[in-house]
C-alpha cells in the first residue's frame, strides 16, 4: 500500500497544502487557496473601521483552506484518502485569537463580530508597541531570567503585548476568552478536536521554556493586576512533548477534508521554521534565509549562547539536539509591493504591459544594469518597523539621496539593497554572538524568481547562497514533520533527506560588489544609529503618531 502525507502551509495570504509520496518524496500534487477575508488593515467585514498599524484575519479562513485544497489534492493526485497516513501544518507566527472553552472564535459570535480585538491577531499587527515597551522595561527592572533569550527585546508581534492589548482595549473581550490560542494550535484543535500546545510557538513567541515554563504570576501581577492567574487558564500549560504527535484526524474533521479519522496529524511548527527540514538543512551552522513578505533567518546549531539582536531561540524545537535560532525582517516582498502598487507612473506600467510583463520583472530588469551605488541611493527596509535587530516596530522607511533626476528603477534596487543590508545586520549578530554559519539556503516566494536579488544578497553577505528549486518550502517542512510522524522515517535527518529537492541555483558574491557593498553598507549602519538607536530615535515615530 502506498504511503502519502499532506503539508499545510498557513502564510499571511493564503493556505498552500501539497501532497507528497512519503517513501519516495516525490510530490504528487498542490493547491493554493487565497484567504477570502485577506488580512484586514482597514476595515472588518462590516465596515468597522481599524485603527493603523492593525492586521487581522478570520479564523474560518483557515478552515475554508483546509475543506477546500485538502480535497482538491486528493483529487489531482488520484489518492485514495485511506493511503494518506498523516498530515502537517506550518504556520505564520505569532498569529493568535480569543475563544471560547470549546475553541469556539469570539469574532463570529454576534455580540463580537464588530470587536476588532475579538478576531485574529496577524503576526505583522503592530498596534500593541506600548504594551510591548512596558513589558520589555518590567521584565528588565525584575531581572527576569527568560528576557535573555529574547535579546531582552519582546516584540510587539507576540503573544502576551497582543494579550495585554486585548485587555486594555476590549477587557469584555478578555473577560469573554476562555483561551488565547497560536492559530497554529487553533487549526490543529479543528483537525484533532484536542487541545495541544506546539513547543515551537509556546517557546518563540509565548516565552515558554522546556525547563522552567511560563514567565511566573508574579511578573504577569506586575505587568498589571488584571492579568494575574491568566497562565493556567486563558492560557493553556499543557505544551506538548515535541517527540509526541498532536493528535489524529477527528470524525469531524474528516468530513471537513475528506481524510480518514484517525490519520496521524503531526505537531504544528512556525513557517520559516519548517522550511529547515523542508530544505535539507538539519546540520550545525545550516542557515535558511526565507524571502517572502517579510523575512526570517532560522539557523541550527548545538551549542546554547546568548546572542543580541535576534528574536530568540529554543532547544529541540525544530531538529532534536540543537538550538534553533531565529531572527526576522518586517517587510520584505511588503515592501517592493509597497513600491510598485504606488510608487510607480503609468509610463512604466504600459511599458511593462507592452512587454507583456510584470511590473517587478520590468523594474529588476532595468535595476539588473546599474553598477552597485550608480542610483547614489540608500534606503533602510523599515517600511513594517524593525523587528531584528533593533526591535523597533515604530520606525518607518527611509530613503536617502533623492534628485529630480531619480528613475523608479533605482529605487527599487535601493530597496532590495536594504533588504539585503537589513538582512546582513541581522547575520552580524549570529556571528558576533559566536554562532557558526557554514551553508545559507534561500527559500520562499522570491528567490527562485528575482535573480537580481538573490546575487545583491550573495554580495552584500559575501557568502555562497544556494536557492531551492521548491517554492514550497514550508508545506514540504511540514510534510517531512507528517513523514516523521507516521513513523515512516525515523529521524528529521532521514526524513529530510528523503524529501527535500536539490538546489535549483548557486549565488557567488562578486569581489567587487562586495567591497562595493561594504562601504555603502557602513553608510547604512551609520543611518541606522542616527534614526534608530541615536540622536534622532525619536524622530519616525513623532512622524507616525502625526496620523
Amino acid at each position: 500500500m502506498k504511503r502519502y502525507v499532506i503539508g499545510i502551509d498557513f502564510g499571511t495570504l493564503s493556505g498552500r497544502t501539497i501532497l507528497v509520496d512519503g517513501d519516495t518524496g516525490r510530490e504528487i500534487a498542490s493547491s493554493v487557496l487565497n484567504y477570502p477575508h485577506a488580512v484586514m488593515e482597514s476595515t472588518l467585514p462590516d465596515g468597522t473601521p481599524l485603527p493603523p498599524d492593525t492586521a487581522l484575519q478570520h479564523p474560518l479562513d483557515y478552515v475554508e483552506v483546509l475543506k477546500t485544497t485538502i480535497p482538491a489534492v486528493l483529487a489531482e493526485g488520484k489518492v485514495d484518502p485511506a493511503e494518506v497516513v498523516a498530515v502537517g501544518i506550518d504556520f505564520t507566527a505569532c498569529t493568535m485569537l480569543p475563544t471560547l472553552e470549546d475553541g469556539t472564535p469570539l469574532c463570529i459570535l454576534p455580540e463580537f463580530e464588530h470587536e476588532p480585538q475579538a478576531y485574529v491577531k496577524l503576526w505583522k499587527h503592530h498596534s500593541a508597541v506600548a504594551e510591548a515597551e512596558n513589558l520589555n522595561r518590567i521584565a528588565a527592572e525584575r531581572g527576569e531570567p527568560w528576557h535573555a533569550r529574547y535579546s531582552g527585546a519582546v516584540s510587539c508581534e507576540w503573544a502576551f503585548p497582543k494579550i495585554w492589548e486585548t485587555l486594555n482595549r476590549a477587557p469584555h473581550v478578555y473577560s469573554a476568552a476562555a483561551r488565547f490560542y497560536e492559530a497554529a494550535d487553533w487549526v490543529s484543535l479543528v483537525l484533532t478536536g484536542a487541545e495541544t500546545h506546539s513547543p515551537s510557538f509556546a517557546g518563540y513567541k509565548w516565552l515558554w521554556n522546556e525547563v522552567d515554563g511560563f514567565p511566573s504570576n508574579d511578573f504577569f501581577r506586575a505587568l498589571d493586576p488584571r492579568l494575574s492567574g491568566i497562565i493556567g487558564t486563558k492560557v493553556s500549560t499543557s505544551v506538548t512533548d515535541p517527540a509526541t504527535i498532536a493528535g489524529t484526524l477527528s470524525a469531524r474533521a474528516a468530513q471537513l477534508t475528506g481524510l480518514r479519522e484517525g490519520t496521524v496529524v503531526a505537531l504544528p511548527r512556525p513557517d520559516a521554521h519548517a522550511a529547515l527540514p523542508g530544505l535539507n538543512m538539519t546540520g550545525d551552522g545550516e542557515l535558511i534565509v526565507i524571502v517572502g513578505t517579510s523575512g526570517c533567518q532560522i539557523l541550527n546549531a548545538t551549542e546554547e549562547k546568548k546572542v543580541s539582536g535576534i528574536c530568540g531561540y529554543v532547544k529541540d524545537s525544530i531538529i532534536p539536539g540543537y538550538y534553533t535560532y531565529e531572527g526576522g525582517q518586517a517587510a520584505v516582498g511588503d515592501m517592493f509591493d509597497w513600491f510598485v502598487r504606488n510608487c510607480v507612473p503609468a509610463s512604466d506600467v504600459e511599458a511593462a504591459k507592452a512587454e507583456g510583463v510584470s511590473l517587478h520583472a520590468y523594474l529588476r530588469r532595468h535595476a539588473k544594469e546599474l553598477r552597485v551605488g550608480e542610483s547614489g541611493l540608500l534606503a533602510m527596509d523599515w517600511f513594517n518597523g524593525n523587528r531584528n535587530p533593533l526591535n523597533r516596530p515604530d520606525l518607518s522607511g527611509l530613503i536617502v539621496g533623492l534628485t529630480l533626476q531619480t528613475k523608479p528603477y533605482e529605487i527599487y534596487r535601493a530597496l532590495i539593497e536594504a533588504s539585503a543590508f537589513g538582512l546582513r545586520a541581522i547575520l552580524d549578530h549570529f556571528r558576533d554572538g559566536g554562532l557558526p554559519l557554514r551553508k545559507v539556503c534561500a527559500g520562499g516566494g522570491i528567490p527562485r524568481k528575482d535573480d537580481l536579488l538573490m546575487q545583491i544578497y550573495a554580495d552584500v553577505l559575501n557568502l555562497p547562497i544556494s536557492v531551492t528549486s521548491t517554492d514550497q518550502a514550508g508545506a514540504l517542512g511540514s510534510a517531512v514533520a507528517a513523514v516523521v510522524a507516521a513513523g515512516i522515517c525515523d529521524s528529521y535527518a532521514q526524513a529530510s533527506e528523503r524529501l527535500a529537492p536539490t538546489p535549483c541555483a548557486l549565488y557567488t558574491p562578486i569581489p567587487e560588489n562586495v567591497a562595493a557593498y561594504d562601504r555603502l553598507y557602513a553608510l547604512r549602519q551609520r543611518l541606522q544609529d542616527t534614526f534608530g538607536t541615536g540622536e534622532f530615535r525619536d524622530l519616525m515615530p513623532t512622524l507616525r503618531n502625526f496620523r
